[in-house]
């Protein structure tokens, strides 16, 4: 029988052995599946020492698929659709979505019409960050939601430099 883990926060992820792909990152043109996971994880990690929020965490890669995600519990509903619109706009229009939002704000009109040319997936606030290599090429995105959007980003911000790679709030 699986025990279940009760507190995330008594040890720090980077404790436990990291996927060698990590190591490899610059080389990727994605973000491969135990490096998302370990993205999600250590989201997950500043999260909780923070006191944010439960959480829903979405990884995408470049191509707008779903590498991983995670909704803590508690976290509340349409936390998935609203974290996954923040990567795939961030991904769509090829900026996190902090500058998104002031995009927003100075022309609503662009950005009204560009979330209906993307079939709604967008929502222009932080908490949706690019994700890009050592050798600054986009491999994926990440959207967080559950808390403030700014905790949003920092959560996203986190878990993207924890494996080493580039985070793109802007």
């Amino acid at each position: 029988m699986f025990e279940p883990i009760t507190a995330i926060s008594e040890a720090h992820p980077s404790q436990f052995s990291k996927p060698a792909i990590v190591g490899r990152q610059e080389q990727c043109m994605t973000i491969p599946l135990e490096t998302a996971k370990q993205i999600v994880t250590e989201a997950r990690f500043v999260a909780r020492n923070r006191g944010f929020k439960p959480l829903t965490i979405v990884v995408l890669d470049a191509g707008g698929n779903v590498v991983a995600a995670e909704r803590e519990d508690d976290s509340s509903t349409k936390r998935f659709e609203i974290a996954f619109a923040k990567a795939h706009g961030a991904l769509a229009l090829g900026m996190g979505t902090r500058a998104l939002m002031s995009r927003a704000e100075q022309q609503p009109y662009f950005i009204s019409a560009a979330a209906s040319a993307i079939g709604g997936s967008l929502i222009p606030v932080p908490g949706g960050v690019l994700v890009r290599n050592a050798d600054k090429a986009l491999v994926g995105a990440v959207g967080v939601s559950g808390e403030t959007s700014d905790n949003d980003e920092a959560a996203a911000i986190a878990g993207i430099e924890a494996v080493e790679l580039v985070a793109q709030p802007d």
